[in-house]
């Protein structure tokens, strides 16, 4: 059963009912509440069903005490021979691990018990806490008791003793909110909010990553592990190189890159789109740069072409001008036109 409780308000009765085992003493039911008697000794009581889980808890709470042992024990066996008690013995409350009747102190709050103090113990896997009013005042770590299923109450029998509103449960772990997560053949889903403050690890598939501090991102981001598919909204930079291999082809780009306007590129089967327009200004070095190179070559030869030469191709004379403005060589006559060509040879009787 996950949840136990019992108000005990029922007649007086020796008869506890069905709900409960008499491991020993006799418990009854005065005036709307447990007692353990008046015999003397220590005697427990059980309840009759088993808890699902060996973490769980039980509380009870004390209407009358005094200088006597009372109190409440989880993750037992049928007899207690194996568990953990919480009890009061009139001036502290101490908790015990109990191993095969052996009982050992694991864990001590100085306080007497008064009338209506709730006690508690709990038992999650190693931690062992206990509780006076829902005040936590003893946790500890114990492997002593691993197993059990049964609660109960352990007291003196004394008549001064009345126990009520008793209640016991399995203890789970409960969040709020759900998530599912896919990666690689693995399929998980946690349910709540889960923070990271720090260093976070991560493998998806066979790859492995870490992550310090927070990750946020702003826009729209999602991946799929295993099948590494992925896609991403927003604006990304890149400041100084980055390289990238699409089909059989490897680029790299150097320093941030801007493209306004529409292009399109295709990379082994791959396609992709931007949108925007042409770079004005390129960069040294690259392809446009070589074609400005090629076409300021071409400007200059085109002027060289419409320049008059200064001096005679053949002998480096400097070219003189005659009639009509023809420039010609005064050593051996030639004449000379725009873009060093020879047009012929002037007579020198006149020279």
């Amino acid at each position: 059963m996950a949840t136990f409780s019992d108000n005990f308000n029922r007649a007086d009765s020796s008869d506890l009912g069905a709900n409960w085992v008499e491991v020993s003493g006799d418990w009854s039911i005065v005036s709307n509440q447990l007692s353990p008697g008046a015999a003397g000794g220590t005697i427990i009581l059980r309840a009759a069903g088993a808890m699902d889980t060996n973490d769980n808890s039980a509380q009870v709470a004390i209407a009358a005490t005094t200088t006597a042992s009372q109190g409440v024990w989880c993750r037992g066996n049928s007899n207690i021979t194996n568990g953990y008690l919480w009890r009061n013995n009139g001036s502290s409350w101490d908790l015990f691990s109990v191993v095969g009747g052996s009982f050992t102190n694991i864990g001590t709050y100085a306080a007497a018990a008064a009338p209506g103090d709730v006690a508690k113990v709990q038992a999650v896997g190693s931690t062992i806490k206990a509780f006076v009013n829902g005040v936590e005042r003893v946790s500890v770590t114990d492997t002593g008791v691993t197993t059990g299923t049964s609660v109960g109450i352990r007291s003196d029998s004394a008549g001064a003793i009345r126990y009520d509103d008793f209640a016991a449960e399995d203890v789970t772990t409960t969040v709020t909110g759900s998530a599912v997560a896919a990666f690689g053949g693995l399929t998980g889903a946690a349910t709540g909010v889960r923070t990271v403050n720090g260093t976070a690890a991560s493998q998806f598939g066979g790859l492995a990553g870490a992550a310090n501090g927070t990750r946020n991102v702003i826009g729209g981001g999602a991946l799929i592990g295993g099948a590494l598919s992925g896609s991403a909204t927003g604006l990304r930079t890149v400041i100084g190189s980055a390289a990238a291999q699409f089909g059989g082809l490897s680029a790299t780009a150097t320093s941030p890159s801007h493209v306004t306007g529409t292009a399109s590129a295709a990379f082994g089967g791959l396609t992709a789109t931007a949108t925007g327009h042409g770079p004005a200004p390129v960069a040294q070095g690259s392809w446009q740069g070589l074609l400005d190179i090629l076409r300021e070559g071409a400007q200059l030869a085109r002027d060289e072409l419409e320049r008059d030469p200064i001096a005679c191709l053949d002998c480096g004379e400097p070219l003189r001008t005659g009639p009509n403005g023809v420039l010609y060589c005064p050593f051996d006559g030639s004449t000379w036109a725009a873009g060093n060509r020879w047009t012929g040879h002037v007579s020198t009787a006149g020279r």
